[in-house]
């Protein structure tokens, strides 16, 4: 039976609401063999999840997902096999994260506003140990007060893009965190490049350009794209030379809709990424 590879699943470590251990014993109830551990602008999850991984025979891939900005859109970028302790990434993601916390007065600013109050302390309550604050944290603290059912409906009202709650925060720029990745020898791939507002901007062209500054993939087969979307990505990533992917996008009970395995990576698509990070001395999947 053919190897099942999941290579985009999160822990509670950024916005997901397992943690480490428990996704990878998640992952091979649900038939895994392989997952992809990119938790929002930080490793601090990959050590635990490989450890519980090598116990039961799961291997995990370590990855990173950054939050990047092209042509003023933003574009979240998949880090494969990078080294954890390479200089220059550490100090880019410290940035980013620092820069979530930042932002997170203004949320609540626009939440009280809105009739919906707040305080830090309620959201680090929802936030727990984890590194990366996110919009999801924000979601659980509203989901905890009774303003919202879920995530979901905290997204769909108040805290997506372009809703009454949402703030604007750095991103790097996405050529910049091409040359990161490759510089910590790791092997970048586009995530849910035609998810909600990117179709229009990451276009065929703008794949080919991307693909000469050192993008190696794209994520395909995700829940944000539908039939006609993935047909159109692979031809792309066929001519553009990108590796496809495909993946859950995985959040524990953050996403209702990404179960573990709803989409998984080709055995033959999985091994080229590992075969490049190997030949550039990165971090293989354990």
């Amino acid at each position: 039976m053919a190897m099942r590879i999941d290579l985009h699943v999160h822990s509670n470590v950024s916005d997901g609401t397992d943690s480490p251990t428990r996704l990878v014993f998640a992952a091979q109830e649900a038939g895994l063999d392989v997952i992809g551990l990119c938790d929002h602008d930080t490793f601090d999850g990959i050590t635990e999840a490989r450890e519980a991984g090598r116990r039961i025979g799961l291997s995990v891939l370590p990855g990173v997902e950054m939050s990047t900005r092209y042509k003023d859109r933003p574009v979240h970028l998949l880090g494969y096999g990078c080294d954890p302790w390479n200089r220059p990434l550490l100090a880019e993601l410290t940035k980013l994260r620092a820069s979530r916390v930042e932002r997170l007065q203004a949320f609540l600013d626009k939440l009280a506003e809105l009739g919906l109050p707040l305080t830090e302390e309620d959201v680090a309550a929802s936030r727990g140990l984890s590194p990366s604050l996110g919009r999801p944290h924000i979601a659980d603290a509203m989901v905890a007060k009774g303003y919202v059912a879920n995530r979901d409906e905290a997204f769909a009202m108040y805290l997506g893009d372009g809703k009454p709650a949402y703030v604007e925060r750095y991103a790097t720029p996405i050529l910049e965190a091409l040359a990161l990745i490759r510089g910590a020898k790791g092997l970048a791939v586009i995530a849910h490049p035609w998810g909600p507002g990117a179709k229009d901007v990451l276009t065929g062209d703008a794949l080919a350009e991307l693909a000469k500054a050192g993008l190696e993939g794209i994520e395909v087969d995700h829940t944000d794209h539908d039939a006609r979307s993935r047909e159109m990505l692979t031809q792309l990533g066929a001519r553009t030379g990108l590796i496809r992917t495909g993946s859950s996008d995985y959040h524990g009970t953050g996403k209702l809709h990404n179960p573990l395995g709803i989409n998984v990576t080709r055995p033959t698509a999985y091994q080229e990424i590992v075969n490049r990070i190997a030949a550039r001395g990165g971090v293989g999947p354990s």
